[in-house]
Protein backbone atom coordinates (compact mmCIF):
# COMPACT_ATOMS: atom_id res chain seq x y z
CA UNK A 1 0.00 0.00 0.00
CA UNK A 2 1.37 3.43 -0.98
CA UNK A 3 2.14 5.93 1.77
CA UNK A 4 -0.48 8.62 2.21
CA UNK A 5 1.39 11.95 2.02
CA UNK A 6 -1.28 13.64 4.15
CA UNK A 7 -0.64 11.21 7.01
CA UNK A 8 3.15 11.58 6.77
CA UNK A 9 3.41 15.36 6.46
CA UNK A 10 5.50 16.99 9.20
CA UNK A 11 3.59 18.93 11.80
CA UNK A 12 4.85 21.28 14.50
CA UNK A 13 7.25 19.22 16.58
CA UNK A 14 7.50 19.59 20.35
CA UNK A 15 10.99 21.07 19.94
CA UNK A 16 9.65 23.72 17.55
CA UNK A 17 6.71 24.36 19.85
CA UNK A 18 9.02 25.05 22.78
CA UNK A 19 11.13 27.38 20.63
CA UNK A 20 8.07 29.37 19.50
CA UNK A 21 5.81 29.20 22.58
CA UNK A 22 8.00 28.04 25.44
CA UNK A 23 7.71 31.16 27.62
CA UNK A 24 4.82 33.26 28.87
CA UNK A 25 6.08 36.29 26.93
CA UNK A 26 6.19 34.34 23.65
CA UNK A 27 2.65 33.06 24.22
CA UNK A 28 1.42 36.58 25.04
CA UNK A 29 2.91 37.97 21.83
CA UNK A 30 1.42 35.11 19.79
CA UNK A 31 -2.07 35.72 21.20
CA UNK A 32 -1.68 39.48 20.70
CA UNK A 33 -0.96 38.89 17.01
CA UNK A 34 -3.88 36.44 16.85
CA UNK A 35 -6.35 38.95 18.26
CA UNK A 36 -4.97 42.09 16.62
CA UNK A 37 -3.01 41.02 13.52
CA UNK A 38 -3.02 44.62 12.20
CA UNK A 39 -2.31 46.18 15.58
CA UNK A 40 -4.56 47.12 18.48
CA UNK A 41 -8.23 47.82 17.79
CA UNK A 42 -10.55 49.04 20.52
CA UNK A 43 -13.32 46.42 20.94
CA UNK A 44 -15.79 49.24 21.64
CA UNK A 45 -15.08 51.85 18.93
CA UNK A 46 -12.42 50.19 16.71
CA UNK A 47 -9.90 52.99 17.37
CA UNK A 48 -6.21 52.19 16.86
CA UNK A 49 -4.69 54.65 19.32
CA UNK A 50 -4.22 53.37 22.84
CA UNK A 51 -2.11 53.69 25.94
CA UNK A 52 -0.93 50.82 28.10
CA UNK A 53 -0.62 50.45 31.86
CA UNK A 54 -0.37 47.77 34.53
CA UNK A 55 -2.72 47.07 37.38
CA UNK A 56 -1.06 44.45 39.53
CA UNK A 57 0.21 41.73 37.21
CA UNK A 58 -2.38 42.52 34.53
CA UNK A 59 -1.64 44.64 31.45
CA UNK A 60 -4.48 46.95 30.39
CA UNK A 61 -5.01 48.83 27.12
CA UNK A 62 -7.00 52.07 27.18
CA UNK A 63 -8.47 53.52 24.01
CA UNK A 64 -7.45 57.14 23.47
CA UNK A 65 -10.75 57.93 21.76
CA UNK A 66 -13.46 56.44 24.00
CA UNK A 67 -11.32 55.65 27.08
CA UNK A 68 -12.54 52.04 27.06
CA UNK A 69 -10.20 49.73 28.97
CA UNK A 70 -9.55 46.15 27.96
CA UNK A 71 -7.01 43.38 28.37
CA UNK A 72 -5.66 40.95 25.82
CA UNK A 73 -7.96 38.14 26.98
CA UNK A 74 -11.13 40.04 27.91
CA UNK A 75 -14.06 39.27 25.63
CA UNK A 76 -12.46 36.03 24.45
CA UNK A 77 -12.86 32.40 25.46
CA UNK A 78 -9.73 32.84 27.63
CA UNK A 79 -11.44 35.49 29.77
CA UNK A 80 -11.09 34.91 33.50
CA UNK A 81 -8.46 32.19 33.22
CA UNK A 82 -5.96 31.86 36.04
CA UNK A 83 -3.78 29.39 34.15
CA UNK A 84 -0.54 30.45 32.45
CA UNK A 85 -0.86 31.15 28.74
CA UNK A 86 1.81 28.55 28.01
CA UNK A 87 -0.51 25.92 29.54
CA UNK A 88 -3.25 26.95 27.13
CA UNK A 89 -0.90 26.97 24.14
CA UNK A 90 0.43 23.54 25.06
CA UNK A 91 -3.13 22.25 25.27
CA UNK A 92 -3.91 23.64 21.82
CA UNK A 93 -0.74 22.05 20.46
CA UNK A 94 -1.53 18.66 21.98
CA UNK A 95 -5.11 18.66 20.69
CA UNK A 96 -4.10 19.62 17.15
CA UNK A 97 -0.86 17.66 16.70
CA UNK A 98 -1.89 14.23 17.95
CA UNK A 99 -3.05 11.78 15.29
CA UNK A 100 -5.90 10.58 17.50
CA UNK A 101 -8.17 12.48 19.87
CA UNK A 102 -7.05 13.30 23.39
CA UNK A 103 -9.47 13.01 26.31
CA UNK A 104 -9.55 15.50 29.19
CA UNK A 105 -8.08 12.86 31.51
CA UNK A 106 -4.98 12.46 29.33
CA UNK A 107 -4.79 16.22 28.85
CA UNK A 108 -4.80 16.60 32.63
CA UNK A 109 -1.70 14.42 32.93
CA UNK A 110 0.18 16.28 30.19
CA UNK A 111 -0.63 19.76 31.52
CA UNK A 112 -0.23 19.08 35.23
CA UNK A 113 -3.63 20.51 36.14
CA UNK A 114 -6.62 18.95 37.89
CA UNK A 115 -9.36 17.20 35.94
CA UNK A 116 -11.90 20.04 36.16
CA UNK A 117 -9.38 22.49 34.68
CA UNK A 118 -8.49 20.03 31.91
CA UNK A 119 -12.20 19.52 31.14
CA UNK A 120 -12.76 23.28 30.87
CA UNK A 121 -9.72 23.70 28.61
CA UNK A 122 -10.81 20.82 26.40
CA UNK A 123 -14.39 22.06 26.03
CA UNK A 124 -13.44 25.69 25.48
CA UNK A 125 -11.10 24.64 22.69
CA UNK A 126 -13.81 22.41 21.19
CA UNK A 127 -16.31 25.29 21.49
CA UNK A 128 -14.04 27.48 19.36
CA UNK A 129 -13.77 24.62 16.85
CA UNK A 130 -17.57 24.26 16.77
CA UNK A 131 -18.08 27.98 16.15
CA UNK A 132 -15.59 27.92 13.27
CA UNK A 133 -17.30 24.93 11.69
CA UNK A 134 -20.90 26.12 12.20
CA UNK A 135 -21.15 28.31 9.04
CA UNK A 136 -19.42 25.83 6.69
CA UNK A 137 -21.29 25.15 3.44
CA UNK A 138 -20.48 22.34 1.05
CA UNK A 139 -20.66 22.64 -2.73
CA UNK A 140 -20.07 20.44 -5.75
CA UNK A 141 -20.51 16.70 -5.17
CA UNK A 142 -21.58 15.98 -1.60
CA UNK A 143 -21.88 12.52 -0.04
CA UNK A 144 -24.28 12.39 2.93
CA UNK A 145 -25.12 9.70 5.46
CA UNK A 146 -27.12 9.38 8.66
CA UNK A 147 -25.61 7.95 11.84
CA UNK A 148 -25.90 7.76 15.62
CA UNK A 149 -23.58 8.26 18.56
CA UNK A 150 -24.08 6.06 21.59
CA UNK A 151 -26.01 2.85 22.12
CA UNK A 152 -28.96 1.49 24.03
CA UNK A 153 -28.87 1.19 27.81
CA UNK A 154 -28.79 -2.31 29.27
CA UNK A 155 -32.39 -3.47 29.30
CA UNK A 156 -33.53 -0.26 27.58
CA UNK A 157 -35.17 0.38 24.24
CA UNK A 158 -32.98 -0.87 21.38
CA UNK A 159 -32.47 0.55 17.90
CA UNK A 160 -33.12 4.11 16.71
CA UNK A 161 -35.52 4.82 19.56
CA UNK A 162 -32.92 4.39 22.28
CA UNK A 163 -32.76 7.52 24.52
CA UNK A 164 -28.98 7.07 24.77
CA UNK A 165 -28.41 7.75 21.08
CA UNK A 166 -27.77 11.06 19.34
CA UNK A 167 -28.62 11.35 15.65
CA UNK A 168 -26.19 13.21 13.42
CA UNK A 169 -25.55 13.86 9.75
CA UNK A 170 -22.14 13.52 8.15
CA UNK A 171 -21.44 15.03 4.74
CA UNK A 172 -18.27 15.07 2.65
CA UNK A 173 -17.57 17.38 -0.28
CA UNK A 174 -15.54 15.67 -3.03
CA UNK A 175 -14.04 16.63 -6.35
CA UNK A 176 -15.71 15.93 -9.69
CA UNK A 177 -14.26 12.40 -9.84
CA UNK A 178 -15.71 11.53 -6.39
CA UNK A 179 -12.24 10.22 -5.55
CA UNK A 180 -10.78 12.94 -3.33
CA UNK A 181 -12.52 14.43 -0.27
CA UNK A 182 -12.16 18.13 0.43
CA UNK A 183 -14.27 19.26 3.38
CA UNK A 184 -16.78 17.73 5.76
CA UNK A 185 -19.69 18.76 7.96
CA UNK A 186 -20.47 16.55 10.98
CA UNK A 187 -23.35 17.87 13.07
CA UNK A 188 -26.11 16.54 15.35
CA UNK A 189 -29.74 16.78 14.24
CA UNK A 190 -32.91 16.49 16.28
CA UNK A 191 -33.95 13.52 14.21
CA UNK A 192 -34.17 12.18 10.68
CA UNK A 193 -37.37 14.03 9.85
CA UNK A 194 -38.29 16.53 7.15
CA UNK A 195 -37.91 19.67 9.28
CA UNK A 196 -34.46 18.71 10.59
CA UNK A 197 -33.18 17.86 7.13
CA UNK A 198 -34.53 21.09 5.62
CA UNK A 199 -32.90 23.14 8.39
CA UNK A 200 -29.57 21.33 7.94
CA UNK A 201 -29.71 21.71 4.15
CA UNK A 202 -30.36 25.45 4.35
CA UNK A 203 -27.32 25.99 6.57
CA UNK A 204 -24.78 23.61 5.07
CA UNK A 205 -25.47 23.04 1.35
CA UNK A 206 -24.59 25.59 -1.31
CA UNK A 207 -27.18 26.01 -4.09
CA UNK A 208 -24.99 24.13 -6.60
CA UNK A 209 -24.44 21.09 -4.38
CA UNK A 210 -25.25 17.70 -5.90
CA UNK A 211 -26.17 15.16 -3.24
CA UNK A 212 -25.38 11.43 -3.07
CA UNK A 213 -27.11 9.50 -0.28
CA UNK A 214 -28.92 6.29 0.55
CA UNK A 215 -32.67 5.93 0.27
CA UNK A 216 -33.66 7.33 3.68
CA UNK A 217 -37.07 8.91 3.12
CA UNK A 218 -36.29 12.32 4.64
CA UNK A 219 -33.36 12.75 2.22
CA UNK A 220 -35.93 13.46 -0.49
CA UNK A 221 -36.04 17.01 0.88
CA UNK A 222 -32.71 17.67 -0.87
CA UNK A 223 -34.39 17.26 -4.24
CA UNK A 224 -37.32 19.40 -3.07
CA UNK A 225 -34.82 22.18 -2.31
CA UNK A 226 -33.52 22.06 -5.89
CA UNK A 227 -30.42 19.90 -5.44
CA UNK A 228 -29.61 17.13 -7.89
CA UNK A 229 -30.00 13.99 -5.77
CA UNK A 230 -28.64 10.54 -6.55
CA UNK A 231 -29.99 7.71 -4.40
CA UNK A 232 -27.42 4.96 -3.93
CA UNK A 233 -28.20 1.30 -3.37
CA UNK A 234 -25.81 -0.07 -0.73
CA UNK A 235 -25.88 -3.28 1.26
CA UNK A 236 -24.06 -1.87 4.29
CA UNK A 237 -20.91 -3.23 5.88
CA UNK A 238 -17.51 -2.96 4.21
CA UNK A 239 -19.00 -3.03 0.71
CA UNK A 240 -20.60 0.38 1.37
CA UNK A 241 -17.12 1.91 1.47
CA UNK A 242 -16.53 0.87 -2.14
CA UNK A 243 -19.76 2.21 -3.64
CA UNK A 244 -19.10 5.16 -5.92
CA UNK A 245 -20.68 8.21 -4.33
CA UNK A 246 -20.65 6.77 -0.80
CA UNK A 247 -17.06 5.72 -0.26
CA UNK A 248 -15.62 8.77 1.50
CA UNK A 249 -18.57 9.50 3.74
CA UNK A 250 -18.44 5.91 5.01
CA UNK A 251 -14.66 5.99 5.47
CA UNK A 252 -14.84 9.23 7.45
CA UNK A 253 -17.82 8.00 9.47
CA UNK A 254 -15.91 4.88 10.49
CA UNK A 255 -12.87 6.95 11.45
CA UNK A 256 -14.95 9.37 13.53
CA UNK A 257 -16.74 6.63 15.44
CA UNK A 258 -13.54 4.72 16.14
CA UNK A 259 -11.76 7.87 17.28
CA UNK A 260 -14.55 8.85 19.67
CA UNK A 261 -15.09 5.39 21.12
CA UNK A 262 -11.35 4.68 21.34
CA UNK A 263 -10.29 7.97 22.93
CA UNK A 264 -13.27 8.92 25.06
CA UNK A 265 -14.94 5.54 25.69
CA UNK A 266 -18.08 7.40 26.78
CA UNK A 267 -19.32 10.94 26.21
CA UNK A 268 -22.54 12.70 27.17
CA UNK A 269 -23.75 12.80 23.59
CA UNK A 270 -27.09 14.31 24.62
CA UNK A 271 -25.29 17.54 25.64
CA UNK A 272 -21.83 17.61 24.12
CA UNK A 273 -22.00 15.65 20.86
CA UNK A 274 -21.91 18.84 18.80
CA UNK A 275 -18.50 19.78 20.22
CA UNK A 276 -16.96 16.33 19.85
CA UNK A 277 -18.21 16.02 16.26
CA UNK A 278 -17.04 19.55 15.47
CA UNK A 279 -13.60 18.62 16.75
CA UNK A 280 -13.49 15.77 14.24
CA UNK A 281 -14.67 18.03 11.41
CA UNK A 282 -12.22 20.81 12.35
CA UNK A 283 -9.24 18.49 12.30
CA UNK A 284 -10.34 16.80 9.05
CA UNK A 285 -10.91 20.09 7.22
CA UNK A 286 -7.41 21.32 8.10
CA UNK A 287 -5.53 18.07 7.65
CA UNK A 288 -3.42 19.39 4.76
CA UNK A 289 -1.86 22.20 6.84
CA UNK A 290 -0.86 20.66 10.15
CA UNK A 291 1.80 23.25 10.97
CA UNK A 292 -0.77 26.04 10.77
CA UNK A 293 -3.37 24.44 13.03
CA UNK A 294 -2.05 25.89 16.28
CA UNK A 295 -1.93 29.58 15.23
CA UNK A 296 -5.24 29.24 13.36
CA UNK A 297 -6.97 27.72 16.38
CA UNK A 298 -5.43 30.34 18.67
CA UNK A 299 -6.93 32.99 16.38
CA UNK A 300 -10.33 31.25 16.51
CA UNK A 301 -10.22 31.18 20.31
CA UNK A 302 -9.41 34.90 20.47
CA UNK A 303 -12.51 35.54 18.35
CA UNK A 304 -14.70 33.20 20.41
CA UNK A 305 -16.86 34.83 23.07
CA UNK A 306 -16.39 33.92 26.77
CA UNK A 307 -17.90 30.63 27.93
CA UNK A 308 -17.87 30.09 31.68
CA UNK A 309 -18.09 26.53 32.97
CA UNK A 310 -21.85 26.73 33.76
CA UNK A 311 -22.46 27.83 30.16
CA UNK A 312 -20.30 25.00 28.85
CA UNK A 313 -22.22 22.47 30.95
CA UNK A 314 -25.61 23.81 29.85
CA UNK A 315 -24.70 23.19 26.22
CA UNK A 316 -27.21 22.22 23.57
CA UNK A 317 -26.45 20.20 20.47
CA UNK A 318 -28.81 22.30 18.38
CA UNK A 319 -29.07 25.81 16.96
CA UNK A 320 -31.84 28.12 18.04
Amino acid sequence: MAMNPVQFQPGLSMVEFMQQYGTEAKCYRALYRARWPQGFRCPFCNERRRCRFRRGAQVYYQCRACRHQTTLLSGTVFQGTKLPLRTWMLAIHLLTSTKTNMAALELMRHLGVNYKAAWRIKHKIMQAMAEREAPRRLSGFVQIDDAYLGGEFNGGKPGRGSPNKQAFLIAVETDVTLEHPAHAVIEPVRGFDNDSIKDWQARHLAPDAEVFSDGLHCFRRFADAGHAHTVLETTGGRTACEVRGARWVNVLLGNVKRAISGSYHAIRQGKYARRYLAEAAYRFNRRFRLREMLPRLARAMMLCKPHAEPVLRMASNFHG
